[in-house]
């Protein structure tokens, strides 16, 4: 490997940052803290993460103990329920947010949260079949259509990893660095990186809770990855997959 790359691991970006010049300390106003929806279009909305019916007490010890990678998962599809404690586990909103911080189960630098959630759903009680994108401030699915050959193309988006076509649902993160930069310019990278992880480790944790298992996934086609969930790649791209399912 050569040495050079390995500044994406350090910090010394930082040191070279004027943060008096960041757009935040300039006085623009923040980007969105997630991403609009069409106008007149049509949620779906999701039960409640605290319902309680279909999420066991799982203590986070025993999370912890049992925690892995899965890459083989049984045909029984995930109930609504369960979809709806994991999206919320990795992005959802708690407690009050304002344009500047946006306050989530998952930590972020500067409560910044630069991810979108999309999903391919193969099987999920009630849900058809397709592409979704979820919105952490109303609790809802976003439908955005069923590509042709949905499981093909996501397992080819993946490098032809096959369990990532096979799962109950594939969740796909993007980013939208325009977030995190308004904060801290060119020290947004590593920062961006380091916040994908927390939001996965979350599914990890929370899929044991369902009886469901993950495996994240960070070697995938970028091109067919921003094209299968429909994101420009420049302003915004696919940065980590999960697949889950039964277990």
């Amino acid at each position: 490997m050569k040495k050079d790359l390995r500044w994406f691991l350090k910090d010394t970006v930082r040191k070279t940052v004027d943060f008096s010049k960041t757009q935040q300390n300039l006085g623009f106003p923040p980007p969105p803290v997630q991403k609009p929806r069409p106008e007149g279009s049509v949620v779906i909305p999701l039960p409640s993460p605290d319902d309680g019916k279909t999420v066991l007490d799982v203590s986070v010890a025993d999370a912890l103990r049992r925690r892995q990678s899965h890459r083989k998962y049984a045909v029984t599809p995930l109930a609504l329920e369960e979809l709806s404690f994991l999206l919320w586990a990795t992005q959802g909103v708690r407690g009050a947010s304002d344009p500047v911080r946006s306050y989530r189960t998952a930590p972020s630098a500067g409560c910044r949260h630069p991810f979108e959630t999309y999903l391919a759903v193969f099987r999920v009680e009630t849900l058809e079949k397709g592409i979704y994108r979820y919105l952490p401030f109303e609790h809802s699915l976003l439908p955005l259509g069923c590509p042709p050959e949905l499981e093909a193309r996501t397992s080819r988006a993946a490098l032809n990893q096959p369990f990532a076509g096979k799962s109950a649902v594939t969740f796909i993160w993007t980013a939208l660095p325009e977030r995190t930069e308004w904060r801290y310019a060119e020290a947004s990278v590593k920062v961006i990186a380091v916040d994908a992880g927390h939001v996965c480790q979350n599914l990890y944790i929370a899929c044991e809770a369902v009886r469901a298992g993950t495996c994240a996934i960070a070697a995938y086609d970028q091109e067919l990855a921003d094209a299968l969930v429909g994101v420009d790649g420049e302003d915004e791209f696919v940065l980590y997959m999960a697949p889950v399912g039964k277990v």
